[in-house]
């Protein structure tokens, strides 16, 4: 009896948690099962479960065949708001080249609208509820010593029996069966037993279930029962990781620090236990951080771990309004003092379209966080979720929204689809000049010229819409280019915004197409060449280069001169662990300083 657990995940890089979940639970109950049960001993064991990870930028056609040609008897798929119109095409075909092969989903986009799709959807044989890890490993024992053998009627009659589904009966009409009682978290064996595969891709993982709060958009909101996963166990599966040297490891934990003693002891864990090349990311509330959490945080290794705050926003009607609590002023303080430490990349969230909060409210959240100096500002879009108490207050709020996944906001009472579509646009500006963090010197001067960080994207997005340049897939370079015309437009010290930009664009890399607003350096090749061959005889700037002559160092590293005739030296075999930014130093004839933050 073979399974095929299917994933549809949003990009190669992304992994399935809760696949691996559910298949090494699964095994290890079929093992007790034969313990227990030995007259079906040899049914269980001729179980067989695999998994299957595709990518929703994959032909559908391409998919199918994959699934065709791995023959299961039943194959389950994740439902999530990314995926779900993706999976229904595939439902439609899998019946007519695989007949007799069951089909169950299972994740939240499948059981909070599961009367729907089972209405829908004919060749879905059920839906599996809530966690599924128990669910999943009692229909795995039914199919290895039933099989495909039982009619469908009686297949209905045995599923009455497993807590957790939802199916149809002999009638055809829709039956729910009981809740199954939630698993403690030291049930669930670790996911992971080899790492094959996953070399290039982030790695999830849970120390813990459910969260405290009852945030009205999340779906989390509607169990807040927490359970947390024995330190033991987690102190051990971190040593997985950092003894593998997984690259970057994803805590999917609602709310990491609900608990301080949980997350103190692994923050401290990791602190002590650094392999010097993993990254752990955490999703937080900045406003519980304390100072003895903040002197562990001090303490890290730059890249060790990032956080990632949700905002939301700083309307503090909107936040009561969507029943969430925060210290904003302690949230400010948080973030400011890890900000200080310059070794943690923050990640702080805001969502148009939440309940009272208008442009003018949204314009006044955007340059609060951004005051905040976090690495990235996510600018998202509320999705009014099935099951969340947030749907059932949209006509209350007068939220319009998509009909289909992600059910996006298209307009509310206080915020017009006008205005959603002008927020659309600044995301976008916002995400190629401020998240990408190729602009940043060149950022904080422009800064010095507008009213307010909103109004200087907001100025930035009319340029674009004016030269139609939106839709467009231009280069790296390219958004240089059309920065500098920006500027050109706006007035002020273009000398200045020149070595700015040049600045920001040699940080990254040692880009070989020079931008047409960099300055001629003819004048200067004698000097350059001079300065390389010094470095070859007495290195005295670039460490690193031993071995390699003047004219390969020349190609490694570079020069670029600025308009008082100084030299800024872009060394790339030193590299900020932070930001990945070459280390700058500025040369001149009497002395030299590090130059162009990060």
């Amino acid at each position: 009896m073979k399974f095929l657990l299917t994933a549809v995940n949003a990009k190669y890089i992304h992994s399935n948690l809760g696949l691996y979940s559910l298949k090494t639970y699964a095994d290890a109950m079929l093992l007790k099962n034969m313990k227990r049960e030995p007259e079906y001993s040899e049914s269980y064991r001729k179980i067989r479960i695999d998994l299957a990870e595709y990518t929703i930028n994959q032909q559908p056609d391409e998919i199918l065949q994959d699934i065709y040609k791995q023959k299961p008897q039943v194959i389950g798929f994740s439902c999530y708001i990314w995926n779900i119109r993706y999976i229904r095409q595939l439902l439609k075909d899998i019946p007519k080249i695989l007949p007799d092969t069951d089909i169950w989903l299972g994740g939240p986009e499948a059981f909070c609208n599961a009367a729907r799709i089972l209405e829908e959807e004919p060749s879905v044989t059920g839906i599996m509820a809530g966690e599924g890890e128990a669910v999943f490993a009692d229909l795995a024992a039914y199919y290895g010593i039933y099989g495909n053998t039982v009619s469908k009627e009686q297949k209905a009659d045995y599923f009455k029996q497993i807590p957790g589904i939802l199916f149809r009966d002999r009638k055809g009409q829709m039956i729910k069966t009981a809740a199954r009682p939630l698993l403690n978290m030291d049930e669930i064996p670790f996911p992971y037993k080899e790492l094959d595969g996953m070399e290039h891709r982030i790695i999830y993982y849970e120390s813990s279930r459910g969260c405290p709060y009852r945030c009205s958009y999340c779906l989390s909101s509607i169990d807040r029962t927490v359970r947390f996963r024995s330190l033991e166990l987690v102190k051990q599966e971190l040593d997985f990781f950092l003894a593998h040297g997984v690259p970057q490891v994803k805590f999917v934990d609602r709310t990491f620090n609900c608990k301080k003693s949980h997350a103190l002891t692994i923050w401290k864990y990791l602190l002590e236990h650094d392999n010097g090349i993993t990254n752990f990311h955490f999703e937080i509330s900045g406003d519980l951080i304390d100072e003895e959490e903040l002197e562990v945080l001090r303490r890290m290794r730059k890249g060790l771990i990032q956080l990632e705050i949700g905002v939301q926003s700083t309307n503090l009607r909107t936040i009561a309004e969507i029943r969430r609590k925060m210290d904003l002023k302690k949230l400010k303080q948080a973030v400011a003092a890890i900000d200080s430490f310059q070794n943690i990349h923050q990640h702080l969230d805001l969502i148009a379209g939440l309940p009272y909060e208008g442009m003018d409210s949204f314009k006044k959240s955007f340059d609060d966080v951004y005051a905040m100096r976090p690495k990235q500002l996510q600018l998202g879009f509320l999705k009014v979720l099935s099951g969340s108490y947030m749907a059932e207050m949209a006509d209350a709020y007068g939220i319009q929204y998509h009909d289909s996944p992600p059910y996006e906001v298209l307009s509310t009472d206080w915020l017009s689809y006008e205005e959603v579509l002008e927020l659309k646009a600044v995301e976008e500006m916002t995400e190629i000049y401020y998240n990408s963090r190729q602009f940043t010197n060149t950022l904080k001067e422009m800064e010095k010229h507008w009213d307010s960080p909103y109004a200087m994207f907001e100025a930035l997005t009319k340029y674009y819409e004016e030269r139609n340049l939106f839709g467009v897939k231009h280069s790296r370079l390219a958004r240089y280019e059309i920065l500098f015309d920006f500027l050109k437009q706006q007035g002020g010290d273009m000398e200045q915004y020149r070595d700015l930009l040049v600045c920001d664009l040699y940080l990254r890399e040692n880009i070989k197409s020079r931008p047409s607003f960099a300055r001629d350096l003819a004048p200067w090749k004698q000097r350059i060449r001079r300065f390389f061959q010094k470095e070859e005889k007495q290195p005295g700037y670039l460490k690193g280069y031993k071995g390699y002559d003047a004219r390969q160092i020349g190609n490694m590293a570079h020069l670029e001169v600025m308009r008082d005739g100084s030299m800024i030296l872009f060394d790339y075999k030193n590299r900020d662990a932070l930001s990945y930014n070459a280390k700058a130093v500025r040369i001149d004839d009497e002395s030299s300083q590090f130059l162009c933050g990060n």
